[in-house]
């Protein structure tokens, strides 16, 4: 019985991903220069990831 696709390993998924974590929005937004220190990490706006 051979196994289905959606069950491969991790590895094989190699895609990149279009939608951030919000730590990794923080952190792209301080490397942009658009973060300020005491602003609440709720409401972030939208950033598209580097490519």
């Amino acid at each position: 019985m051979s196994q289905h696709r959606s069950l491969k390993g991790a590895s094989t998924i190699a895609a990149k991903r279009n939608v951030l974590k919000r730590f990794e929005r923080v952190e792209l937004l301080k490397k942009r220069g658009q973060w300020k220190d005491n602003q609440k990490v709720l409401g972030l706006p939208k950033t598209k990831p580097d490519v």
